[in-house]
């Protein structure tokens, strides 16, 4: 009796080496170059932004079809933190273009697409401003409904297709 509950036992220990591990391997690695190509993705957005200094409704949606196009749905969060360009002053010293002395204010993705729809597509910005673009994976992956099974015995949660970048325009 011993020995058929041992047999049973290194058989399903076995199946699951061989037919398991190697899925989530798999599942892994796709969801690895996923993460590669958002992330070149958003670069690419954010470094266009920096250089053409401006936002466009065209150039927004085609960065949000590029993201569908990789098979996952994607939360967008964008920030545009503006360079106030008359902070006032704090000390009869201050140089707007001095390290430190500088003042920011935040426009969040419901007012940068609110804008974008009040300004015929276009907004402008200036030198100085920093863009923020940061993606989320909101359906979860094969790999991650794997992990997900796997985890809830463990305890753990599973990580998102996840990229961000943020940069000065120029």
């Amino acid at each position: 009796m011993n020995d058929i509950i041992i047999t049973i036992t290194v058989i399903m220990v076995a199946a699951i080496l061989v037919f398991v591990i190697p899925v989530v391997a798999m599942s892994d690695r796709i969801d690895d170059i996923s993460q590669s190509q958002i992330e070149a993705l958003v670069a690419d957005y954010v470094d266009e932004i920096r250089t053409t200094r401006k936002i466009t409704q065209e150039k927004h949606d085609k960065f949000l079809a590029n993201l569908t196009a990789t098979g996952y749905s994607f939360d967008v969060e964008m920030e545009v933190k503006v360079l106030d360009e008359n902070p006032g002053k704090k000390t009869s010293q201050t140089v707007k273009d001095k390290v430190g002395e500088n003042v920011y204010y935040s426009k969040f993705t419901s007012q940068i697409e609110e804008e974008l729809k009040n300004n015929n597509g276009v907004i402008k910005l200036n030198a100085g401003d920093i863009v923020v673009v940061t993606t989320r994976n909101s359906s979860a992956s094969f790999s991650q409904k794997v992990k997900e099974v796997i985890y809830k015995i463990v305890g753990n949660e599973t990580a998102n297709v996840v990229a961000s970048k943020a940069g000065m325009v120029q």
